[in-house]
C-alpha cells in the first residue's frame, strides 16, 4: 500500500492536485471539489494553465519550450513523498494509483522531451553561430567577382571557400535554386538555396579553383545530380 504526501496551502485547499486536474484525472466528488477551490485559488489556476501547454507540446510541439516552475516542483514534492513521514490523505481527496502514474510519467516525459530539445536548440545555435563566422570571415578577405545574367556577386577566398551574393531571384513553387562549381567539363553541386526579395548570401559547399565557373540553376524540389540549363546566373572567376 503506498502512501503520498500532499503539501497544502494555509487553508487547506489541495492545490497540488492541479497535475491532476490538468490530465483530466479526477471526476465526482473529487473533481467538483476541485473546481470550487480553483475558482478561488490563482496559483492553481497558473499551475492548471502550466501543466495544460505542457500536455499540448506533447502532442504538438515544434518548438523548444521552457519548462513550467510547477512541473519541477510536482517532481520534487513526488520526491519528498518518499520520505519516511508520510501525511495520509483524506479520504475524498484520494486519487487513484493510475491517475497518479499518470501524471508523473507525463512529468517525466515532458522533461525528457524539454532536456532532448534544449540539447537540439543549443547544437543548432552553436552550428549557426559557427556558421555565420565562416560567412564573415570570407566575406572580409575575397576576390569578388560581379555575376552574368542576374544581379549578384561571388567572394573567393584566399582558401578557395566562397560565398554566392545573389539579389532578388524569383521564387518558384516546387522548385529550388542550385548552385554549381564548374572547374573541366564536370560540374558539381555546391548548395541549394530558395529564392526571394533581398538579398541571399550562399557558402558554396564546394572549393572554387582558380579559372572555375560558378553558375546557378532551377531545380526541381531537392536539387539535382546534373545541372538543368540555361544558367540563371554564372561567374567566371579569374586566376590570379
Amino acid at each position: 500500500m503506498v502512501s503520498l504526501t500532499r503539501t497544502r496551502m494555509n487553508d487547506g485547499s489541495p492545490h497540488e492536485l492541479s497535475a491532476a486536474y490538468a490530465l483530466d484525472a479526477l471526476d465526482g466528488d473529487d473533481l467538483r471539489a476541485y473546481e470550487a477551490h480553483l475558482a478561488g485559488c490563482e496559483r492553481c489556476r497558473e499551475d492548471v494553465a502550466s501543466f495544460r501547454e505542457t500536455v499540448a507540446a506533447l502532442a504538438y510541439d515544434t518548438q523548444p519550450l521552457d519548462p513550467p516552475e510547477t512541473l519541477e516542483r510536482r517532481i520534487l514534492s513526488a520526491a519528498r513523498a518518499e520520505r519516511p513521514n508520510v501525511v495520509p490523505l483524506r479520504r475524498r481527496w484520494a486519487v487513484p494509483a493510475a491517475a497518479l502514474g499518470g501524471v508523473a510519467a507525463a512529468a517525466a516525459i515532458a522533461l525528457g522531451i524539454w532536456a532532448t530539445q534544449l540539447s537540439n536548440s543549443l547544437d543548432h545555435e552553436r552550428s549557426a553561430r559557427k556558421a555565420q563566422k565562416t560567412l564573415i570571415a570570407i566575406l572580409s578577405d575575397c576576390a569578388r567577382t560581379p555575376t552574368s545574367g542576374g544581379s549578384g556577386a561571388l567572394c573567393v577566398a584566399p582558401t578557395r571557400e566562397a560565398v554566392l551574393i545573389v539579389n532578388g531571384l524569383q521564387p518558384s513553387p516546387g522548385k529550388t535554386y542550385e548552385a554549381w562549381v564548374i572547374s573541366g567539363t564536370r560540374p558539381k553541386p555546391a548548395g541549394l538555396f530558395t529564392g526571394g526579395a533581398g538579398r541571399r548570401y550562399v557558402r558554396l559547399t564546394k572549393p572554387v579553383p582558380p579559372s572555375a565557373t560558378v553558375g546557378v540553376t532551377l531545380e526541381r524540389a531537392g536539387g539535382s545530380a546534373t545541372p538543368s540549363l540555361p544558367m540563371v546566373l554564372q561567374a567566371e572567376v579569374k586566376r590570379s
